[in-house]
């Protein structure tokens, strides 16, 4: 499962056999940009892969020699995309992010090497020892070990201190330091850390130290400040199988801001590239030291995997940014999606040459294509049809994905059917990391709801069920396993949401039943030659056995009650043909005892 949020889509860019290799000084370009070339040539990547619009910004040595809007940011209105049209960014944003650790580096504020704990006490992962060792280096340089755990922040409106809390309860597979795994969440607490040193929060700091002295007016950290704007994209999306591209709405990431959250337009942009392009000065101003901006363009972690183009070499993961080649020349670059959405920023800078390529249509490869044949170009090498790559790519992965449909291919047991009415896998959920999981009965089945997303689900086999194809962003086939306890009630849901992570496991949250709903259940019970006393205090039940203390007792399901703090113990009220509570069972580890209500006014 993986969603499209902020992802590096590391099958665009994937490492291959041809070593990356960089000048020892810069060298310009062997050619000048062809903007007539490139006008004639951005249309049709864009009418292949039907992106609504792009914003294109090329720098060179220092300055912007090209920057230009294509399509339509509004395609309702047609309205066109203009040099000052703001888009989503992305995961872009996390080289903003770094240069801000940078910054306070700089300052003496903080080291990129000593653990987080000694600025955060509070900080916790579930692995002790990551959380004793973890730096800000390995915060923003995805070298953690952890498990992504995108749901957690996608599915819900938490507080950045939230998820900061919420990362003690998040799993991995993967050892603490044993390479590269795409982390927002750490990223999110990196720029988290960056506000609590500075005093300033995030957003602020990198205000004043970022956009402010780079003259980057028009950025910001919000959609919901985009959409206030004059000149802002609409975002799009299309469908994989019919390829009708629809307008999506626009997703608030703001708690998971240092991770993805600015949107900016191509003259920021190209501000922005310059000043990396550069010595760590911007606007006149020194922003960071030379040294600290270089090192965020200093691989940290290798990114492995095999390569899909042999023109990409090996890329590592610095801080913020992708460090790789292309065709033999030093490539830095990141990209970002987020719903609607699709940015690149790619530099080569022993070439003091930059791109930026903004676009609002998720899940398409258009900004490399353009990027690429740019490099081409400029670079004068022979031109590769990358569109044509692209498309090759594409096609073979849906006609693989379209073989296993078509023969059947399938781990689901025909024939079978849940085990309980389906009336008892319906309740409220909870995991401590990911928040609430949500059943309800629908019309044809059951409804699910993490926190804040809605899906719908269908029967799979047996106790699982599982979420249509498309039916929500990030869940699109997700399997939830409803589990039993020993008493053969359904108690938790176990379901893969992380790839790189056991399966997340969702507890029943008792009922809150009112206070109505229990007076029928007080008054004394006896089983044997004992007399069990039922009371209510507080609208909680309690349950008083002579010679013990006393148990509250916390609802289940029905009338079905766990008894608080004792494992395995339970007890239900059962109810005579006239619908009145007449007796009362005990289930415990050495046996079940029932015993009758005895005659009486409740109390």
């Amino acid at each position: 499962m993986r969603l499209s949020s902020l992802l590096i889509q590391v099958v665009l860019i994937a490492a291959s056999a041809l070593p990356a290799a960089a000048q020892s000084t810069p060298q310009p370009p062997s050619r000048s940009l062809d903007i007539g070339k490139l006008e004639r040539f951005v249309p049709l990547p864009m009418q292949t892969w039907k992106v609504p619009g792009v914003a294109i910004a090329v720098v060179q040595n220092g300055r912007v020699i090209y920057a230009h809007g294509f399509g339509v940011r509004d395609v309702k209105d047609n309205l066109p995309v203009t040099s000052k049209t703001l888009f989503a960014i992305g995961s872009t944003t996390k080289s903003f992010t770094s240069v801000c650790i940078g910054i306070l580096n700089d300052e003496g504020e903080l080291d990129w090497d000593k653990p987080v704990r000694q600025y955060l006490p509070e900080f916790q992962l579930y692995d002790p020892v990551a959380a004793e060792r973890m730096t800000p280096r390995d915060l923003i340089s995805h070298r953690s070990g952890l498990a992504a755990h995108d749901l957690v922040w996608y599915s819900s409106d938490f507080s950045r201190e939230d998820l900061v809390r919420r990362l003690r309860y998040l799993r991995s597979n993967s050892d603490f330091r044993s390479g590269f795994h795409y982390n927002n969440m750490l990223v999110m607490t990196a720029g988290y850390l960056v506000g609590k040193v500075s005093g300033q929060g995030w957003e602020a700091f990198v205000r004043t130290h970022l956009f402010q002295p780079l003259q980057m007016t028009a950025s910001n950290f919000s959609v919901t400040d985009s959409q206030k704007a004059p000149d802002f994209a609409h975002p799009y999306r299309k469908n994989e199988r019919t390829e009708v591209v629809s307008e999506a709405p626009f997703r608030p990431i703001d708690s998971i801001g240092p991770a993805g959250s600015i949107n900016s337009n191509i003259d920021d942009m190209a501000r922005y590239l310059i000043f990396q392009l550069g010595k760590g000065e911007g606007g006149g101003h020194s922003i960071i030291s030379e040294a600290n901006l270089n090192l965020t363009h200093t691989p940290q972690v290798v990114i492995s995997g095999g390569g899909q183009f042999k023109e990409i070499g090996p890329p590592g993961y610095g801080m913020g940014w992708v460090i790789s080649s292309y065709r033999g020349h030093k490539l830095v670059w990141h990209n970002g999606g987020i719903d609607g959405f699709y940015a690149l920023l790619s530099m080569l800078p022993d070439e003091n040459l930059g791109v930026v390529i903004l676009t609002n249509l998720q899940n398409q490869p258009v900004p490399e294509i353009i990027a690429y044949d740019i490099f081409d170009n400029m670079l004068g090498l022979d031109q590769v049809d990358w569109s044509d790559r692209y498309h090759q790519l594409e096609a073979k992965q849906k006609a693989a994905e379209e073989g296993a449909k078509k023969a059947g291919v399938t781990s689901r047991k025909s024939g079978t059917h849940p085990s309980h009415d389906l009336q008892d896998y319906v309740g409220h959920f909870e995991n401590p990391g990911y928040g609430t999981l949500t059943i309800r009965s629908a019309e044809n089945g059951f409804v699910g709801k993490l926190n804040e997303i809605s899906f719908p689900l269908q029967h799979y086999h047996y106790d699982v069920f599982e979420v249509p194809e498309n039916a929500a962003e990030g869940l699109s086939e997700v399997k939830l396993r409803f589990l039993t306890n020993m008493d053969g009630d359904i108690d938790s849901i176990a379901a893969p949401l992380e790839d790189a992570a056991p399966e997340i496991v969702f507890t029943r949250v008792a009922e809150k039943l009112p206070r109505e709903a229990l007076l029928p259940l007080i008054g004394d019970y006896q089983i044997g030659t004992m007399t069990v006393s039922i009371a209510l205090k507080k609208d909680e039940l309690q349950m008083i056995v002579p010679g013990q203390p006393i148990n509250t007792l916390v609802p289940q399901q029905g009338l079905k009650f766990a008894v608080k703090g004792s494992e395995g113990f339970s007890v239900e009220f059962r109810k005579d043909a006239a619908g009145a509570v007449d007796s009362l069972v005990i289930f415990q580890p050495e046996g079940t005892f029932m015993g009758n209500r005895k005659a009486g006014p409740s109390k």
